[in-house]
Order: C-alpha cells, then sequence, then structure tokens
C-alpha cells in the first residue's frame, strides 16, 4: 500500500513539472522567425487571392507566376518585415500565454490538464495574440501585399512604418485594428483546435507526454505540427476572407464597402456565392500546416533540451 502511495505522489509530482512559460515564448518566437522567411511567398498569392474580385488569377501557380513576372521576384516577399516581425512576437506571446493559461487551468493537486482546460487555454491565447499583435500588423501587411509594383514612387505606403503612420492620420488609431471581431474568432478558434490536437497528436503518434523528458526527433514534430494544423484553416475560412476584406479597405474619404463583419459575410456571398467565403484556402492549407510543422520543429527541440537539462537531468 505504501508503494502504491509512494508511486502514485513521484506520478503526481512529475505531473507537476512544467516548462516556464518564458521557455515557452523564447521557443515560439525562434519558430516563428524561421517560419516566416520560409513561406512569406505563400502568403502574398493567399492576399492576392483573397482581394482578387474580377478572376484576374486563375489558381496559386498562375498567381505566382503573374506576380513574378509583371512586379519581380522580391514582390512575392513583399510584407516580409511585418509579417516576420508579426509572427516572432506572436508566437512569443501565443506560446508563453498559453502556458500560463494551462497553469491556471491545472488541477491543483495533480498537476494534470484536462482537454475543456487545454481547449480555454487555447482559445484564450489565440483572443489576446488577434487583439494584441495579429489584428494591426495584419493591417500593415495586407495594404502593402495589395499593392502593385516596386516603385515606392507609385506606391501609396512606402513601408511597413509609412504604412502604419498613414492608416492612423487618414483613419485614427483605431484603422489598425480594422477587421479585429472576425481575427479574434479566427485566432482564437484557430489556437483551440492547434494546442488540443498537437497534444493529442504528440500522444498517439509518439507517447509524448509534455514534462516527461522526451525529446521528439524534428521530423516527429514536423509531423504532429503539420497534422494539427489543418483543421483550423478549414473552419475559420470564412473569417479569414472578411478579416482580408475588412483590413483592405481604406477609409480615406470613400464609404467603406463593409460595415462590419456580419455585413462583410452577406454582401460576399450575395455578390460572390458561398465559395468565395473559402477564397484563398488552398494557400493557407499550403502555408499554415507546413508554418506550423517548421515552427514546432523548432519549438519542441528547443523545449526538449530544457525539459532534458532541467527536469529529467541525466543521473551523474
Amino acid at each position: 500500500m505504501k508503494e502504491f502511495q509512494s508511486s502514485r505522489d513521484l506520478q503526481m509530482e512529475e505531473a507537476k513539472k512544467t516548462i516556464p512559460p518564458y521557455m515557452k515564448a523564447i521557443s515560439g518566437s525562434l519558430g516563428g522567425t524561421v517560419e516566416a522567411c520560409c513561406l512569406q511567398p505563400i502568403d502574398v498569392i493567399k492576399t492576392r487571392l483573397q482581394l482578387d474580385r474580377t478572376g484576374s488569377y486563375r489558381g496559386i501557380v498562375h498567381c505566382g507566376a503573374s506576380v513574378s513576372s509583371s512586379e519581380g521576384v522580391r514582390a512575392l516577399w513583399k510584407g516580409l518585415t511585418p509579417f516576420a516581425t508579426h509572427l516572432t512576437l506572436k508566437y512569443a506571446l501565443r506560446m508563453g500565454s498559453n502556458a500560463v493559461l494551462q497553469g491556471a487551468f491545472k488541477d491543483s493537486e495533480t498537476g494534470t490538464l484536462s482537454n475543456r482546460g487545454r481547449v480555454l487555454a487555447g482559445f484564450g491565447a489565440g483572443v489576446l495574440e488577434a487583439l494584441v499583435i495579429v489584428t494591426p500588423f495584419e493591417v500593415v501587411k495586407i495594404r502593402l501585399q495589395q499593392q502593385r509594383g516596386l516603385s515606392l514612387e507609385l506606391l501609396k505606403y512606402k513601408g511597413p512604418v509609412h504604412c502604419a503612420h498613414t492608416i492612423i492620420r487618414e483613419e485614427g488609431l483605431l484603422g489598425l485594428w480594422a477587421g479585429a471581431a472576425p481575427t479574434l474568432v479566427r485566432n482564437g478558434t484557430n489556437q483551440a483546435a492547434m494546442f488540443t490536437a498537437k497534444n493529442a497528436y504528440d500522444v498517439v503518434l509518439w507517447k509524448k507526454h509534455e514534462g516527461d523528458g522526451k525529446v521528439l526527433q524534428p521530423w516527429q514534430s514536423m509531423i504532429s505540427g503539420f497534422l494539427a494544423g489543418t483543421a483550423g484553416p478549414i473552419c475559420t475560412g470564412p473569417f479569414d476572407v472578411v478579416k482580408t476584406r475588412l483590413m483592405a479597405q481604406s477609409r480615406d474619404g470613400d464609404e467603406a464597402k463593409y460595415k462590419g463583419m456580419s455585413h462583410a459575410i452577406r454582401t460576399i456571398y450575395a455578390e460572390e456565392g458561398l465559395r468565395a467565403l473559402w477564397k484563398g484556402l488552398l494557400p493557407r492549407l499550403m502555408r499554415i500546416p507546413p508554418g506550423q510543422a517548421i515552427m514546432w520543429a523548432v519549438a519542441d527541440q528547443i523545449t526538449g533540451l530544457y525539459e532534458r537539462r532541467y527536469l529529467h537531468p541525466a543521473p551523474l
């Protein structure tokens, strides 16, 4: 009986060993930097397709080829600076806040986290990142990406800082939070699904539990991250399209076409049909799951090394 109690106490103590939020934040920021550099062209193509109301592009390949031939290959990396900064800060906040919220939702006695707690922590982290970082950065990124050509003299926005300054001057500070409502819904749902799915895939595929000292191989993290990143884009496609349309429209004198999230959904459906609400889904699936694969491959290595060194040090 004493041996059973001792074993149970040991399991509870192991469950309470967790990676601190600051390490999760560091791992996420480094993973986000690598992801941004690799996948920026796909994000540019996704934005151009979502903003294409006249059918100028016949698909992903045609869009990429058209942009490259008419504007140069460098145009596929338009908005990289705000995108990389945005991803680095976003993943730091996402991973760190998710770790804090998971700690808050854990059972105080056993140190275990329920599936409900994991979902709520992911949703909270997604809402927080959307409000603090994602919305203003994506407004700037989308305004830069929708511009055609490379000549600065012909472009309204000369760069990220000039773009943000122009938006604030012409539309007010809240102009940087255009499309905030669909962004909150999209990111909250995405992260609730992603964190829950990533943990489930790690357990089912690799028998990996957080805090157990086991470090996944990069290819294992990439598989789990890729699979975890697929559900969100399909479920939140309409919110992503609406977010992009709301962020792209300027309010400098002309009346805005879309009055808000609900009005945008109704207008797009009436004018362009139901399928238009999932415009850009394929490039999102080409970017988000691979992006999650890259990010988790980096993040898991960093947190895994921390686990081995500080939570489960090898005996001397």
